[in-house]
């Protein structure tokens, strides 16, 4: 477990270094997550202490959204002020959300009975 976790930090480090260094406008842990899936995709599978630690972690990913809505209220003022972009936000990225999630679930049953799993 705690290999794992390490290699999930590292990977979210070497993501901000290359983020500064290269200057992208994209947040260093996308480019560490990009990173983890490219290290998984040539690796051919997921190391089995990764995909527990990762489930624990997800199973708990709720509590990871409990800094962002305190920050939020914190600027209740403002959201209140322009609440109507905020609202088209949180709905549009609901539904692109919904949408792509469909669609990767229909690709992703399409390969799989294409190649008899």
């Amino acid at each position: 477990m705690l290999h794992a976790i390490a290699a999930l930090f590292i990977l979210q480090l070497i993501g901000e270094v290359l983020v500064q260094w290269l200057g992208l406008p994209v947040p260093g842990p996308l480019v560490g997550m990009l990173l983890l899936l490219a290290g998984l995709v040539a690796w051919g599978r997921v190391p089995e202490a990764l995909r527990d630690t990762t489930g624990g972690l997800l199973q708990h990913l709720m509590l990871l959204f409990i800094p962002a809505v305190t920050g939020v209220m914190m600027h209740f003022g403002r959201v209140s002020q322009e609440w109507l972009p905020f609202l088209a936000a949180g709905v549009g990225g609901a539904a692109i959300t919904l949408v792509v999630t469909a669609f990767t679930l229909r690709w992703m049953l399409r390969i799989t009975k294409s190649s008899g799993r």
